[in-house]
């Protein structure tokens, strides 16, 4: 079976600014850890970024390209969770491919989701 491409990339979570409502660290909606955020408006909260890299995203670990994973994949904000990698679900995804294109990753195709 093909692991999902997203677990050897994870190049949105270099380049997208995650921001969602507060509401989204709440337990009764995706429990967002409160802990790995900033507030950016009064209303939003953003994902702060590792320390180690002002660009990515701070529950991202792995080496971009090769080999990554969420931390909180289960408690991700609904801005990752729509999210979409290029052809995931039949449809291309231009900024996907910009991103990857960043690290020299090709572009997804429909091919890389059928098992």
């Amino acid at each position: 079976m093909k692991l999902h491409p997203c677990l050897s990339c994870g190049a949105c979570c270099t380049y997208l600014r995650v921001s969602f409502p507060w509401q989204e660290t709440l337990p009764d909606s995706y429990n967002v850890p409160e802990y790995l955020t900033e507030q950016i408006s009064p209303h939003l909260l953003a994902m702060k970024k590792d320390v180690n890299c002002i660009t990515r995203c701070i529950a991202l670990q792995g080496e971009i390209g090769y080999h990554t994973t969420c931390t909180i994949y289960q408690n991700r904000s609904s801005t990752c969770r729509e999210f979409s990698a290029s052809f995931e679900n039949g449809i291309k995804n231009e900024r996907c491919d910009e991103m990857r294109a960043r690290y020299n990753l090709p572009p997804l195709s429909h091919k890389d989701f059928v098992c």
